[in-house]
């Protein structure tokens, strides 16, 4: 087992562990004096992870209720909320008790936010199923859903009380899933971390298993470091954003349908990388397409542009973006939204 321990307003740990969802009773009874859980999953992971997270809390002493949605990002939404609330209340849920988030990044977002706001604010442990969750969205405290606005733009921090990694979990992941989650590692790699880099470099989707472990861990803990630095998100963790201005515009375009969030970084980076530092162009086109991910895309930058203007790194009529110069090292540029746009149109 691998332990990062991030250390925010509320301190917490992560476990990075093969075979760790067999364990994870034993692992959620050490930061909670309930017995008492509500586990949120959504159908897919339901029926891959949940009956071993449920055997292993029930072998620990909880009394465990579980509430499953359909998975996909439209359920990551206001109506599902709701549900989310009423399960609670009929669970019995009290403060003193503790939620689960089983599964991928819409769990874990939509989850934590219940959690932030249902009685005012009850602990909850991250247990994330995709490699996308785990280096990303599970670490850091950020909860949110979508609204017709835009993506992830009402939420709230709640730090979670512990996250449990299990990479053999991701053995599970179609192709096209595990393909969605490298898209943030090399994020990870391009703002902070030019041997992390390398090391994605020399590998690809059919062998990536092989330095999943230390991947993880090396991506969960950039995120640590910055997290630490930077909690509530108003300065250096922006540099996580790398990619994320035209991929989350990619993904509206789309209608968070049928476009994966970690394909929308990827080709985001890649985008962005061609206009403002094309020498490392070549460089990161290949790593993604090495775990085929997309590396730009065909929608005009006109018809991107107006999703650009409601990011929610905007602040009144500047934008916020991410551009790395050389690997390893992530700039926050703060530009008038009218010559970002300049820049993009090219």
């Amino acid at each position: 087992m691998k332990k990062i321990s991030v250390k925010t307003s509320h301190p917490y740990e992560v476990l990075i562990e093969r075979g760790a969802l067999a364990k994870s009773g034993e692992y959620i009874a050490k930061v909670t004096s309930s017995r008492k859980a509500a586990v949120i999953t959504d159908d897919i992971v339901e029926k891959l992870h949940l009956s071993t997270v449920l055997e292993s809390m029930r072998a620990a002493g909880f009394e465990c209720t579980v509430y499953a949605f359909p998975n996909g990002e439209q359920s990551k939404c206001l109506e599902n909320l709701g549900k989310i609330f009423d399960f609670l209340c009929d669970s019995g849920i009290t403060r003193s008790d503790i939620i689960v988030a089983l599964g991928g990044g819409v769990v874990g977002d939509i989850t934590g936010f219940a959690a932030a706001s249902y009685l005012r604010g009850v602990d909850f442990v991250q247990i994330p199923t995709t490699l996308l969750a785990q280096v990303d969205s599970s670490v850091g405290g950020k909860t949110a859903i979508d609204i017709p606005g835009g993506k992830n733009l009402v939420g709230a921090f709640k730090q979670p009380s512990l996250v449990i990694c299990d990479s053999d979990a991701l053995k599970t992941l179609p192709e096209e899933v595990l393909s969605e989650g490298m898209g943030e590692c090399i994020k990870y790699g391009m703002i902070r971390d030019e041997k992390l880099f390398e090391l994605m470099e020399s590998h690809d989707i059919s062998n990536v298993d092989d330095i999943m472990d230390e991947m993880v861990y090396k991506c969960i803990d950039i995120k640590r470091q910055v997290v630490e630095n930077d909690e509530f998100d108003r300065g250096e963790r922006m540099v996580l954003n790398f990619g994320h201005t035209l991929g989350h515009a990619l993904e509206g375009w789309h209608n968070y349908t049928d476009y994966a969030h970690g394909a929308g970084v990827a080709a985001g980076m890649c985008m962005i990388t061609d206009r403002l530092a094309p020498q490392l162009s070549e460089r990161l086109k290949k790593c993604c397409a090495a775990y085929k991910l997309p590396t730009g895309s065909d929608i005009p930058m006109g018809e991107l542009l107006p999703f650009c203007s409601k990011d929610k790194k905007n602040e009144a009529k500047n934008i916020n973006y991410i551009i790395c110069n050389e690997i390893g090292n992530g700039e926050i540029v703060r530009v008038p939204f009218a010559e970002f746009c300049r820049l993009m149109e090219g």
